[in-house]
Parts: C-alpha cells; sequence; structure tokens
C-alpha cells in the first residue's frame, strides 16, 4: 500500500471519502482483519523453522544472508520514500508516494518482509516449508493489500487508480517516468533499529539450533 506523506492538503477530506466497492469486497473486509494483526503473522514462519529438525550448510547461510539483505534494502529504501508512517496508516492520509521504490512496485515493505522471511527460512536448512511459506504468504499479503488498496481507493479515487494501473503491485518494473521525491534515510535507518535486533536475534537462536542438532 503507498503510504503518504506531508502535503498542504487537509486531511479531512480522506476522512470524508466515501468507502469504494473494493473495500467492502469480502476478501478486503478479511484483509482488514489480517491488517489489524499483521504484526503476529510472521510468528508461524519463524516458528516452524525454530522447532522442526533441519541441517543448514554454508550456502542456505550465504543464500539466506543474501535474501535478507535485499529484503531489508527494499525496506529501508519504502520507509526513507514514505516515512514512519508507513508503520501506523489511517484515514488521515494527505498524498500518496509515488516516488523512489514506490514507483517500482505498490507493497515495497511486503515484498522486504517476504524476502526477510524467505532468507531465515533457507538459513534454518527446512527447506520442504519454502512452498507452504509462500502460499501463505501469498494468501495473507493479497487479502491485506486488496483492504488497502481498497482505502486508498475510497480516499482517493481517480489519482490512485492510475497510479495502480501504471505500478506493479509485487514484481518492480523500472517506472516510465522517473518521479523525484524526499528520501530521510537517517530516521529510516533508526526506524529499523529494533528490527535489526531482531535480526541479531534470530540468527543467535538459529546458530544454537544448528549446535543442538549437529550432536
Amino acid at each position: 500500500m503507498p503510504p503518504a506523506s506531508p502535503s498542504d492538503t487537509n486531511p479531512s477530506s480522506a476522512t470524508a471519502a466515501s468507502i469504494s466497492e473494493a473495500e467492502r469486497s469480502r476478501s478486503a473486509q478479511i484483509g482488514a482483519v489480517l491488517f489489524r494483526h499483521r504484526g503476529w503473522l510472521p510468528v508461524p514462519f519463524l516458528f516452524i523453522p525454530l522447532i522442526v529438525p533441519g541441517r543448514a550448510s554454508a550456502w542456505n547461510w550465504i543464500v539466506g544472508f543474501v535474501l535478507i539483505a535485499i529484503g531489508e534494502a527494499v525496506r529501508l529504501a519504502g520507509v526513507a520514500a514514505a516515512g514512519t508512517v508507513t508503520r501506523r496508516r489511517s484515514r488521515t492520509v494527505q498524498r500518496l508516494v509515488t516516488y523512489g521504490i514506490f514507483a517500482w512496485m505498490r507493497n515495497p515493505l511486503y515484498v522486504g518482509n517476504f524476502l526477510i522471511w524467505m532468507g531465515f527460512t533457507v538459513i534454518s536448512g527446512v527447506l520442504w516449508f519454502i512452498p507452504i511459506a509462500i502460499v501463505l504468504f501469498a494468501v495473507e499479503y493479497t487479502l491485506i493489500v486488496r483492504y488497502e488498496e481498497g482505502v486508498l481507493e475510497s480516499i482517493f479515487g481517480a489519482e490512485y487508480l492510475a497510479y495502480k494501473r501504471e505500478t506493479p503491485r509485487w514484481i518492480p518494473r523500472p517506472p516510465a517516468q522517473r518521479e523525484r521525491g524526499e528520501h530521510d534515510w537517517a530516521e529510516a535507518w533508526r526506524s529499523e533499529i529494533s528490527t535489526f535486533l531482531q535480526y541479531g536475534a534470530l540468527v543467535v537462536l538459529f546458530v544454537i539450533k544448528e549446535r543442538v542438532w549437529s550432536r
């Protein structure tokens, strides 16, 4: 969901927006429930790789770290462009962020998250879980995005629909026209500190798991 960034527009116009058909759809309603609990959704994707036996080779660690690095780079680019408002969206948004990474894809934060969790799954050595995780992520994120897109359509109408037509949802594509906009990289790095600490804790847990199963 492309987040909003500050502008001189009166935010009350967003709260007064009518509810679109897209937002009223059944998939969007399910997505709204998942959206409220999205902070807990990755837990099963970590719990299973952590408790299920699996052996990780050096290549597992290399490929896993590459996926995590790419995913985090995508996340950082999204937060730098949109600001930390991406973590607390509401109907008071004022302007779509359609530049930077958001000109390449509409949901860079979710794409980044997906790559990161796939990276940790590869590190775990529980490779049979990867296709299951892909399906679960696809279902959950698709429903959440249906809800978010419905909200944006309700607020921005034709402006969002035009952006939606030109920009892919998941697979990045170079934009036809490059739009410049402000990026706050310092804020993005600060906002990700807790995330980096979580990565460190997970790496330690997977190292412990590897040593336990190698005995």
